[in-house]
């Protein structure tokens, strides 16, 4: 229920932008942030990305990284301790290859009482049917929330929340860009050139009267009051947060 989601505050950081647990010595104002999600956790430990993994360009940048992370017991057993000295709720980021390994890490996450929620990252082919097996394989005990790229929540959001999920959060959108030798990298795109477009999706999520998390080029306390005026009850921060402002 989207009832188990609701926050002290409407602002959140993104999966991928602050770690696996908070960290108090960041210059952040913790106490006007309604939950922490964690970096993308894996069953089995995943490496990062080969070759060149940031490319900038006009009003943001490209990312790829392949989702590096010591797998999810490593990140067990050094993070929750932190978790259960956490000042905000705990949702925990998960990156399934398939509907059997998604339900072991959900079941896993449920036996620990830090635990608020899991959030669900999808592979970028995702179609409705995958959407809706990973779901069904991670509801239980715990909230979930699917995670869908901001440019195909539309089309994406009804499966995954018939299929159970409590809210949908907005992920960014995957591009393309050449790198100097002329080869072509495609990753997340983030920065505030992505504002516009994620308006869009909260407003149209949220008129067709679903729970959504927004996110996508928020850099500004005028940004996020749009998405939350728009419909959002709830706002990520995922870029702006690496600048320490």
């Amino acid at each position: 229920m989207v009832s188990d989601l609701l926050f002290a505050h409407p602002l959140a950081n993104a999966a991928g932008s602050l770690g696996f647990a908070p960290e108090p010595r960041l210059p952040l104002e913790w106490g006007q942030m309604g939950a922490f999600f964690t970096n993308p956790v894996s069953l089995q430990p995943r490496t990062p990305a080969h070759g060149t993994h940031y490319l900038p360009f006009p009003g943001g940048f490209l990312l790829h990284t392949g989702y590096p992370n010591p797998g999810l017991e490593a990140v067990l057993r050094r993070s929750v301790p932190r978790w259960q000295r956490s000042p905000l709720p705990v949702i925990v980021h998960l990156l399934g290859q398939g509907s059997d390994e998604l339900a072991s890490m959900t079941l896993r996450l449920e036996a620990i009482s830090c635990v608020a929620g899991v959030e669900i990252g999808f592979p970028k082919e995702a179609g409705v049917e995958l959407i809706k097996a990973f779901v069904q394989a991670a509801c239980g005990e715990l909230p979930v929330i699917a995670r869908l790229p901001l440019d195909q929540a539309d089309a994406l959001a009804p499966a995954a929340l018939a299929a159970g999920a409590a809210a949908i959060s907005l992920g960014a959108p995957r591009g393309v860009l050449p790198l100097p030798s002329g080869r072509l990298l495609e990753g997340r795109l983030y920065g505030p050139a992505l504002f516009p477009q994620a308006m869009a999706a909260v407003r149209s999520l949220a008129q067709a009267g679903f729970p959504v998390i927004g996110a996508g080029g928020v850099y500004t306390p005028v940004h996020a009051q749009a998405m939350l005026a728009a419909g959002a009850f709830a706002v990520q921060l995922d870029a702006v947060l690496w600048r320490g402002d």
